[in-house]
C-alpha cells in the first residue's frame, strides 16, 4: 500500500495542525482524497488505540480549524485492516475554494493544495484567483425571503436518529447567513417552505397525455424527498414469472439505483434559481432531471468515477445526519451497477437520468394483481380496490412489512390497513404466516 495523489497515510493523530493541512489540500484539490490514520508512511498497518476518542477529535478539529466551513464535505468512519482498527477520512473537493487554516487566514501559511503525494503551500496568486472565482450565490449565502420559519419536521427526523437539536441548531447546521438571518438552505428545510416538487405520470412515452401530477411540497425538503421515494416505490412494481418449478420476481427498475438517483437530484440540485428537481414516469422509463449540470471543476469522467463536489454542502450534511445519504461519492457508482453511462444526459443547465423499464415478456406485474394475481385461487377472485392493490404491492415487495409501516407509506390509519388485509386474506390472495415476527405469504400458484 503506497500513498498517491488521493491517498494520505498518518501514523497517529497529532496535536498540531498537521491533519488540517492535508484535509485543506484535498478540499482545494479538484478530486478530493482519503486520509487513513493508523498507517505509517511505508503503508504498514499500525492501528489506533482510541478509535472513538480520535474520531470525535477529528470531527471537532475540522469543524473548528478550517474556513470556510467544511461541514458536509467529509466523512469520518471506522475501518479495519489486518485485524487492526484504523480511521478513514473521506474528503470531497469543496466548492468554496480556497480553504485555509482559520488561525493563519487566506495566506500561503494557511492554504494548501495537493501536489503528487504531498500537501504543498498554495501560491498567493492562486489564492487570490480562487477567491475571486468563489461562488457567492450559494444557498448558504442567499438570505431567505421568509424569516418566520419553523423546523418541527426537521427536528422529528433528527430525533428519529437519536439526535436532539438544541437552540443553536440553525447556526450548527449552517442555516444562517453571516448576518445571522435564515439563509435559503434554512428555507428549504423549513416546515413552511414554498418549494413544490412534482411527480408527473404520462400515458405513453411522450409528454402529451398527462394522467397524474402529484405535488409534494410546501414542507421540509426532507419530507418532500421521502414522499417522492415512497411514490416511486409504489410505481416500481414487481414482475412475477411463474413456472412449474419456480417463481422469479424482478422489479421494473433497480430500487437501489432509483433511490440514489432521487437523492442525488435533491442534494445536488441548483436551487439558486428556485427550480426544484423534476420526476417523470413514462410507459417505458423514469426520468429524473435536476437543475445546474455538473458542479464547477468536475468532469464527466470524474463524475462517473464517484468523485464528489457537493453543490449544497448544507443539504449534504443534513441528509447524511438523518441517514438518507450514506457516504460521499457513493451514489453514482451504485447507479452504474444497474444502468450504463448512456442513461445520463448532461447540459450546461441540467442533468437528466433516464432509467428504462424492465421488459415484461409474459410475466405479471404488481399492477395486474387486481383480479388475476395467480389465476383461479379457490374460485373467482373479486376485483380489488385501488387501495387493496397498493397494499398488496407493498407487501409483495416486502413480505415482513407491518401494519404500522403500511399505514405510514399509504398515509392512512392502521385500522384501515387491517380492513384491507382482512379482505385480501378472505379472498385467499395473502396468508399470514406466524404472528408478530411472521410474514405475509402471497398465494400464487
Amino acid at each position: 500500500m503506497t500513498e498517491t495523489n488521493r491517498i494520505e497515510y498518518k501514523l497517529e493523530l497529532t496535536k498540531e495542525l498537521d491533519l488540517e493541512k492535508d484535509v485543506i489540500a484535498f478540499l482545494n484539490y479538484h478530486e478530493g482524497g482519503i486520509i487513513y490514520v493508523g498507517i505509517d508512511k511505508n503503508g504498514s498497518i499500525v492501528g489506533v488505540a482510541d478509535m472513538d476518542g480520535d474520531m470525535l477529535k477529528i470531527k471537532d478539529r475540522l469543524k473548528t480549524n478550517i474556513s470556510p466551513s467544511c461541514m458536509g464535505l467529509f466523512d469520518v468512519s471506522a475501518d479495519e485492516k489486518e485485524g487492526k482498527d484504523i480511521i478513514k477520512i473521506t474528503v470531497a473537493s469543496g466548492s468554496e475554494k480556497p480553504y485555509y487554516k482559520r488561525k493563519y487566514g487566506m495566506s500561503e501559511k494557511g492554504c494548501y493544495i495537493r501536489l503528487g503525494t504531498a500537501a504543498e503551500p498554495m501560491p498567493q496568486k492562486m489564492i487570490d484567483e480562487l477567491f475571486a472565482k468563489r461562488t457567492r450565490d450559494s444557498i448558504g449565502k442567499i438570505k431567505s425571503n421568509k424569516q418566520d420559519l419553523t423546523f418541527e419536521q426537521l427536528k422529528i427526523y433528527y430525533e428519529g436518529r437519536g439526535i436532539s437539536l438544541n437552540k443553536q441548531f440553525a447556526n450548527n447546521l449552517e442555516l444562517l447567513t453571516e448576518q445571522g438571518e435564515y439563509n435559503y438552505a434554512a428555507y428549504l428545510m423549513a416546515d413552511n417552505s414554498g418549494t413544490s416538487v412534482k411527480v408527473a405520470k404520462y400515458n405513453g412515452i411522450t409528454r402529451v397525455d398527462l394522467i397524474e401530477n402529484e405535488e409534494y411540497g410546501y414542507c421540509s425538503l426532507i419530507k418532500a424527498t421521502k414522499n417522492v421515494l415512497e411514490k416511486l416505490e409504489l410505481e416500481n412494481k414487481t414482475i412475477t414469472k411463474i413456472t412449474t418449478k419456480e417463481r422469479a420476481d424482478k422489479q421494473l427498475w433497480s430500487s437501489i439505483a432509483l433511490k440514489e438517483a432521487v437523492l442525488n437530484a435533491f442534494v445536488h440540485n441548483d436551487y439558486t434559481n428556485e427550480v426544484p428537481p423534476k420526476f417523470e414516469i413514462f410507459d417505458d422509463r423514469i426520468e429524473i432531471t435536476s437543475t445546474g449540470g455538473l458542479p464547477n471543476g468536475l468532469s464527466k469522467e470524474e463524475f462517473f468515477e464517484g468523485f464528489s463536489v457537493p453543490r449544497n454542502k448544507e443539504l449534504m450534511r443534513i441528509y447524511k445526519d438523518i441517514g438518507l445519504v450514506e457516504q460521499l461519492g457513493s451514489g453514482v457508482p451504485r447507479i452504474l451497477n444497474s444502468y450504463g453511462k448512456d442513461c445520463f444526459t448532461f447540459s450546461s443547465n441540467f442533468l437528466r437520468m433516464s432509467f428504462p423499464k424492465e421488459v415484461n415478456d409474459g410475466g405479471q406485474t404488481g399492477g395486474q394483481i387486481g383480479g388475476q394475481i395467480g389465476g383461479q385461487i379457490g374460485g373467482a377472485i373479486k376485483e380489488l380496490t385501488d387501495r387493496q392493490k397498493e397494499v398488496l404491492q407493498l407487501i409483495t415487495i416486502n413480505t415482513k412489512m407491518s401494519r404500522k409501516e403500511l399505514a405510514e407509506k399509504l398515509g392512512i390509519n392502521e385500522s384501515a390497513v387491517q380492513k384491507h388485509l382482512k379482505a385480501l386474506t378472505e379472498e385467499r390472495i395473502i396468508e399470514r404466516v406466524g404472528t408478530k415476527k411472521g410474514y405475509w405469504k402471497i398465494m400464487i400458484t
